[in-house]
């Protein structure tokens, strides 16, 4: 496919049907759902719309396909996975095209995306020869013990709607390194990214029945026989911690392995000492990339009070020169948001906190347009209570609160249920290695506003999930251990 498509050329090429057992077919009884461009709210495809029994269908197909594709050599794997991200990369402007189309963000953005996304294929592919054991006498001498890894088996992926491509490659590159089969249902808001990507694995030779892919508007309805079914070994979710919860409950009568990557409050500290070029530098990443619609994005802004006017300044200028408009305009920073639900969520966040006394700096509106836009947005003076430093906005506004010493900042930062990744900016290298200990998170940026990579590990605590996605440990979560004793003689 030519990295020159038009729009009409890239939406043509991507599938309509479900992907079950290597064949495209259409969902039972026929039924289809709808794509939109949520910067225009225009019908840009319509697909099949799974039904329970078609979902059953599609682990059917990764149950019969799990035991060969175990055996697979794992450099045969490591290939595929290889091809893949070969591939993609050749067809990157196409990929980002279709992202921007179906999710709204600026194409720069989904061109980031695309290589961010392709790097889980090339560092799992090369991880799929690196699953190791270990073999040794036990300590009184009586036999040798071997403890080898094997695939937990058949997996299930939920995957959200911000990220399209790389949510799905995060997940299905690990599982098909370590050994298992995949059924994943992506976003009924953001599908065609990932249809688009199970084509490319099909292209370059994966197996019958090792990827299967549903689309469906009825999430609940079709994943929960899914879960329930018995023959399922393995559930990976990227979502709301509301819906994770409801889904560790259903995984937990199966005892089911689960990895869970759910809600977040992301705090953005700055001290009195931080390079505040730096530091503002950092908020307009770690706020506005993908229009604030990210589980990393930072959501509050606690920053020491005796900065706090410069720094808030200084954003809100940068805020205010950046372009508004549909993604695949030329210059466009902020793109549409999903829906008008995300809309009005933002706005009524934005108007709690006025109400207890905060001010908007620049922005506070929503964009009257036929797509679901609103301005990127600093709001100053937040006091504590406000719905905006307990919910994730999920928005480009950004809240700035204050505090007046380094106590106080981690309290402020630790007063959420959640904890998936926090920002520390400060030119102390021993306060940073302190707020590496005092942070309730999973993952922390020092001095950096963006920080996931293939090669790390991706995950929080508290009410932000369990287990890991990305780097050594990633591939660890599609494994089991088994201990084998042979006696000495």
């Amino acid at each position: 496919m030519s990295n020159e498509a038009t729009e009409t050329d890239v939406l043509d090429r991507v599938a309509s049907g479900l992907f079950i057992d290597g064949e495209w077919v259409d969902a039972e009884g026929g039924r289809t759902l709808e794509v939109r461009d949520p910067s225009t709210g225009r019908i840009i495809k319509q697909i099949a719309d799974a039904t329970p029994d078609d979902g059953i269908r599609a682990l059917d197909a990764a149950v019969a396909a799990q035991a060969s594709w175990a055996a697979t050599a794992p450099r045969e794997r490591g290939e595929l996975l290889r091809r893949a991200f070969d591939t993609l990369m050749a067809r990157k402007e196409e990929f980002a095209l279709l992202m921007t189309l179906e999710m709204g963000k600026p194409l720069a953005e989904a061109r980031g995306e695309v290589a961010y996304g392709g790097e889980f294929l090339r560092w799992f592919g090369e991880e799929a020869v690196r699953i190791h054991g270990r073999y040794g006498l036990n300590p009184e001498g009586t036999g040798r013990m071997i403890v080898s890894q094997r695939p937990v088996g058949p997996c299930y992926f939920i995957t959200p709607w911000n990220f399209p491509l790389a949510m799905a490659t995060r997940k299905i590159a690990p599982a098909l390194a370590a050994g298992c089969t995949v059924v994943v249902k992506p976003a009924a808001l953001t599908p065609l990214t990932t249809i688009a990507f199970v084509q490319l694995l099909e292209e370059v030779g994966l197996p019958q029945g090792v990827v299967n892919v549903v689309t469906t508007s009825k999430s609940g309805a079709l994943s929960a026989p899914i879960i329930a079914d018995p023959r399922l070994r393995k559930l990976s979710f990227t979502g709301s911690t509301e819906v994770g919860r409801t889904l560790m409950q259903q995984a937990a009568q199966g005892i089911l392995r689960t990895s869970m990557e759910l809600g977040g409050n992301a705090p953005f500290v700055v001290f009195d000492d931080a390079d505040l070029d730096k530091a503002v530098e950092g908020a307009m990443v770690a706020k506005f990339r993908n229009i604030g619609q990210a589980c990393t994005a930072a959501n509050r802004f606690i920053v020491h009070e005796s900065v706090a006017d410069e720094f808030a300044r200084r954003v809100a200028e940068r805020v205010r020169s950046m372009k508004v408009g549909r993604g695949t305009d030329e210059g466009v920073q902020i793109g549409p948001l999903i829906d008008d639900d995300a809309v009005a969520k933002a706005q009524e966040l934005v108007a709690d906190a006025v109400s207890r006394g905060a001010s908007v700096a620049v922005g506070g509106n929503r964009v009257e347009s036929e797509g679901s836009f609103y301005e990127p947005t600093v709001v100053t003076g937040v006091v504590p209570g406000s719905e905006i430093l307990r919910q994730e906005i999920f928005g480009p506004v950004l809240a700035i609160t204050t505090f007046a010493d380094e106590d106080d900042a981690v309290r402020i930062a630790n007063d959420t249920e959640y904890g998936l990744v926090s920002y520390v900016f400060t030119q102390d290298l021993a306060r940073g290695h302190r707020m590496i200990d005092r942070l309730d998170t999973g993952m922390m940026g020092l001095n950096v506003g963006v920080l996931s990579n293939a090669a790390a590990p991706f995950g929080g605590v508290k009410q932000s999930g369990l287990g890991r996605e990305g780097g050594f440990e990633g591939i660890h979560e599609f494994l089991d251990t088994k201990y084998t004793l042979i006696p000495v003689d």
